[in-house]
């Protein structure tokens, strides 16, 4: 890369406000792009200014409604490498579609593979994202893929609350290493549900492995779509004396019953990070936002620079 290369900023409809605070931390303004649909629906795309050899970033989790915005992300990509940009990094702080990144069963498709090679094939050089589902993931990719976490954000965060006698609690075996990385940053002890799933969004609480009687719990886990684990794990700990419970996770999917499970749930607050937008219908009282704008705007930095990004974690 040389020094003179121009660093563009791009964005799709899934989240532009996140776009706009990463393009405010840079200080670089978010690219003309008009990204529409033609009356059939069908997506429409105009990239309004020059981007050859430039280094372009696309900003654009595939959340809800994920085929939607998974689409704009491909097309998006198309437009500018045909527009002759010199790198395009897909920035990708929710990767959707990372729960099927194995077979569990007979005929079941990896739809978490599929995706990742959409994405290169589409043109992308490289990609950024946040606290996938399943680390493997990164290695779907045949292009270089910078992995970040939340987890730092997440500590600070209850470090500021001066809690004591703390426990993290991984709702499930899975989220073991994101339950230790969160705990040794609190100097707090660690616990794990032993759950089963015995249908997908389905959830049941079969013991729980360490202690939490009297102490203040803080469950992580890397998303909260319906709720069933976290709340099902709330009442469980409840159970077994836990005397406060908070929950935290990097994406709040929060569909279907999950609004009012988490107002039914006996924790004091969920916190979460601001790599999915939550409508307004969705925002109730006990969610606490965070955002991802700074972490995601140093690691553009640092690539468009060539300089290291896992050093934004030691």
């Amino acid at each position: 890369m040389t020094s003179d290369t121009e660093l563009k900023i791009f964005t799709g409809n899934a989240n532009p406000k996140l776009a706009q605070e990463i393009s405010s931390y840079l200080e670089v303004p978010l690219g003309k792009a008009k990204v529409g649909r033609f009356s059939d629906g069908e997506i429409s795309i105009a990239i309004d200014e020059s981007v050859r050899g430039a280094d372009v970033f696309v900003i654009q989790p595939t959340c809800n409604p994920v085929n939607e915005n998974l689409m704009e992300l491909l097309i998006l990509i198309d437009a500018l490498r045909r527009a002759s940009a010199w790198r395009i990094t897909a920035v990708i702080p929710y990767y959707g579609y990372a729960r099927q990144e194995r077979k569990t069963r007979a005929r079941d498709p990896i739809s978490a593979k599929l995706v990742a090679n959409l994405i290169t094939a589409a043109g992308a050089d490289r990609v950024l994202t946040m606290d996938l589902h399943a680390g493997a993931i990164q290695g779907f990719f045949d292009i270089p893929v910078d992995h970040l976490t939340a987890i730092p954000i997440l500590a600070d965060y209850f470090k500021g609350l001066d809690l004591k006698e703390l426990v993290v609690v991984s709702p499930d075996v899975g989220g073991v290493i994101r339950a230790r990385n969160l705990a040794e940053r609190l100097g707090a002890e660690i616990a794990i549900i032993d759950k089963r799933r015995p249908a997908p969004n389905v959830a049941e609480v079969m013991n729980i492995i360490g202690e939490v009687e009297g102490k203040t719990v803080i469950m992580v886990d890397d998303l909260i779509d319906t709720a069933g684990t976290i709340c099902l794990g709330a009442r469980a700990l409840k159970e077994q004396g836990a005397r406060a419970i908070y929950a935290c996770c990097t994406h709040p999917v929060l569909s279907g019953p999950a609004v009012e499970r988490l107002k039914d749930a006996p924790v004091e607050e969920v916190i979460v990070c601001n790599t999915i937008p939550v409508p307004p219908e969705k925002d109730i009282p006990k969610l606490r936002h965070l955002s991802v704008a700074p972490l995601l705007g140093e690691a553009i930095m640092r690539i468009h620079r060539d300089e290291s990004v896992s050093t934004l974690f030691d």
